[in-house]
Formats: C-alpha cells, structure tokens, sequence
C-alpha cells in the first residue's frame, strides 16, 4: 500500500535501507518513491536533523546514529529481552548451543536477544537481522499457534517455501503439519535456516494468548539425537511459558495497544 500521508512517505524511506542496500543516493529514491526533488530533500533533511540518516558529501545517505541510541533504548526497556534474559543464559549453561528471543513484527522476525556457549554463534541471523518467515523451527513455533484467521493468509502467501521444507502440498497438509507442532508444544528443525544445525523453539504469547516472540536453541546436529531433542523442546517450552507468564503479569490495562489506537 502507498504511503498516504507525509508521516507515512517520510517513515518509507527507512524501509528501503536493508542489507542488500545499505547506502541510497537522492536519485535513487525518487526513482524508488516518485517524490518531486524539493519534497524528498525535505523528508531527508527531517530525517538527517533527527539523526536517523546521515551522509557525507558527494555520498549518499546511511542510517544514522539516532538508531544507535534507539537500540540501546530498546534493550534496556523492552519486557521481552528483560524477562527473556535469564532464560537465554540457563539455555546456554546446559547445553552447548546459541539461544535466541526472536520476536515477530509486521511480516518479520528477528533476533532481538541471544547468548551463546559455542566458540562460534550457531545461527545465520544474528542480532537485527530479519529471519526466513516461512523457515526453519522458530517460525513454525509462531506459525502454529496463530488463529486460523491469521494462520491461513499467511500460509497461502509463503505457500511454496512450506513446501520446500517439507510441511505439505496444499495449505490442508501444512496446516496439519502445524496442528502437530501445536500439539508437541514447540517445533523442531534440521539444517533449514542454518547446514548443520537443529533448531528447537517454543512461543512467547502476550496476555491474550497470541504469539508474539519465539525462544529457541540452535544446537550443532552431531551433538543431539531425537530422544534428547524431545527434552530441550520440554525445557524450552516450560522457559517460554515463563516469560508469557512474566509479560502477563507486567501488564496493565493502560499497555494495551487497543486502548491506543489512533482512529
């Protein structure tokens, strides 16, 4: 959908910047966007002055410092990474691994905490760095556990994908494959995001019972067979219904986010 207002066409030109394009001159995005010269400079000035783009001369624009300061933010206050915390750190005294909160936003998910007990990270997708959608054990932990009515839309669009990975041909097949995983309490995954590695995750669900985040443990496959795997999906979904119970707990009526809708 275009962007309908000038807070909307602003915020648009910090979705372009992704890790296939980390530096976009002012041609480039109004060829992208369309916008009249005097109105894209003016976006990028508001933007620059906020400090959420930057450049030098004769160069094009890069995110800007102000991204930085908002991350730190966002690790010191966000209850997931908070509540989160202690659980990555048990995960990563028992077993040699990387474990990792993903969260889901928007049609992403990304690593927003992880620790790690191995001499190298066992994960592709470090810290920021958005996730397959449709691959791998942490998106099945979420996927599962949608209401149909957000389930069915989502499989239908990454149709193809799911199949790649073995869940069905038809979107009948692959919603049995995660009634399965719905039924086990947490999903399991063989070399699909990463070669070599088995993922394990559980779901993380806000106070009405949604999905929002997944915890996983990523852990080599020469070191894990099926009977143990089973015990480290247990340990993970207990910790996962850890931290749902800690947001609940947390949360108030003012943090609602249908109390704050703008209409």
């Amino acid at each position: 959908m275009a962007p309908r207002n000038s807070l909307e066409r602003v915020l648009a030109i910090l979705e372009v910047f992704t890790e296939e394009r980390l530096e976009w001159t002012p041609e480039a995005l109004m060829e992208v966007f369309g916008y009249s010269r005097p109105t894209l400079y003016r976006y990028l000035k508001t933007l620059k002055d906020a400090g959420l783009l930057t450049s030098m001369p004769n160069a094009g624009f890069t995110l800007g410092p102000k991204v930085v300061e908002m991350d730190y933010l966002m690790r010191k206050s966000d209850p997931l990474v908070l509540h989160g915390a202690s659980s990555l750190k048990n995960l990563t005294k028992r077993y040699s691994c990387t474990a990792l909160l993903v969260r889901w936003y928007g049609s992403k998910i990304l690593c927003v905490a992880s620790e790690c007990s191995t001499p190298s990270p066992l994960s592709s997708y470090p810290r920021g760095r958005p996730m397959p959608l449709a691959r791998g054990a942490i998106s099945r932990s979420i996927m599962a556990f949608l209401p149909r009515r957000r389930l069915i839309p989502l499989v239908e669009a990454n149709l193809e994908e799911l199949h790649s990975v073995g869940l069905g041909e038809t979107v009948e097949e692959i919603l049995q494959s995660l009634k399965r995983v719905r039924r086990a309490g947490h999903a399991v995954a063989h070399g699909e995001v990463t070669p070599g590695v088995v993922g394990v995750a559980a779901p993380v669900f806000d106070a009405a019972s949604i999905p929002i985040a997944s915890l996983c443990a990523t852990i080599s496959g020469d070191e894990v067979v099926s009977d143990r795997i089973d015990r480290i999906g247990q340990e993970i979904r207990q910790a996962a219904d850890e931290i749902s119970a800690e947001l609940s707990r947390e949360r108030s009526p003012s943090s609602d986010p249908e109390s704050h809708k703008v209409r």
